[in-house]
């Protein structure tokens, strides 16, 4: 099937690529799933259509709560990561002690960035934050909004935003996709357990839920020359090896075509598919 939507078709259409069922792909079907999961990777890291933008919401719990603020000598020093390190100094050794809070949530696999996360306050109809443009229309315009000019409440609403944004300090976050941790740096005191928080995240796309991934333009030519360049790479162990006829396999020559495949296929997806590093001021 030339448009593959499932692991196995994709398989059999790269196969198909590289002359099966006329010549045998001397590939295992184990190295062939590597060769698979390290595709679909490389689509999910580099390629724009390999993530989505979504918002995950999460309710904070009082764990987490205890966690965050566990450096308090009122809560529990669970959640306190010691670390140690030695050094000698002047001849003398010297042991240093650094202790960091586990102030972080447990962020899904599928999850490779964040953006950010929405501010706690707010959620709600009525809200007690002096800033919030909900709090200033409840409490001067509500009975009288008919009347309202929307020029006049939109530059009201940028003014309240620039007060809150010099005023307040906002959520400051860390992640990193390998670690699966959102670092939450704020004051837990005063967030209450069942608040909610929004998380701007972008998450990978599942080709289990969305087929199309196996039909991708960039997956099907990456794929055939990965498992072109194993081909190669598992004929060059057998040098001299010959098929019915005489005819005999140069496993270099297909390890360097695969090669010089993947190379134009990396430079296009770096031109192409993948979206451009963002420039840094300061």
């Amino acid at each position: 099937m030339a448009q593959p939507s499932t692991r196995a078709e994709l398989v059999d259409y790269c196969k198909r690529k590289l002359g099966a069922p006329v010549l045998e792909i001397n590939v295992a079907d184990e190295q062939i799933e590597d060769l698979v999961d390290d595709a679909i990777q490389y689509f999910h890291e580099r390629h724009f259509d390999g993530v989505g933008q979504v918002f995950l919401k999460y309710q904070i719990t009082q764990d987490d709560i205890n966690r965050g603020r566990s450096s308090s000598s009122s809560v529990t020093q669970a959640g306190i990561v010691t670390t140690t390190a030695s050094s000698t100094i002047d001849g003398a050794s010297t042991t240093f002690s650094y202790k960091e809070n586990s102030n972080y949530l447990q962020i899904p696999p599928s999850v490779i960035g964040v953006n950010k996360i929405f501010q706690f306050s707010g959620g709600n109809s009525i809200t007690n934050n002096m800033f919030s443009v909900k709090y200033q229309l409840f409490l001067n315009d509500v009975y009288f909004f008919g009347n309202t000019e929307l020029l006049s409440y939109a530059m009201t609403k940028t003014y309240l935003e620039d007060l809150d944004f010099l005023l307040n300090t906002h959520k400051q976050i860390r992640f990193n996709q390998r670690m699966d941790r959102l670092y939450l740096d704020i004051d837990w005191g005063s967030v209450t357990a069942g608040e909610y928080i929004i998380i701007d995240c972008f998450r990978t796309v599942d080709p289990n839920d969305f087929a199309r991934v196996y039909n991708d333009s960039f997956i099907k030519p990456y794929l055939t020359a990965l498992i072109k360049r194993q081909w190669g790479q598992n004929l060059m162990k057998f040098q001299g090896v010959k098929l019915p006829g005489g005819v005999e396999l140069n496993g270099r020559q297909i390890y360097e075509d695969g090669q010089n495949d993947l190379d134009k296929i990396m430079e296009k997806m770096s031109n192409t598919y993948e979206l451009p590093p963002l420039d840094m001021i300061g």
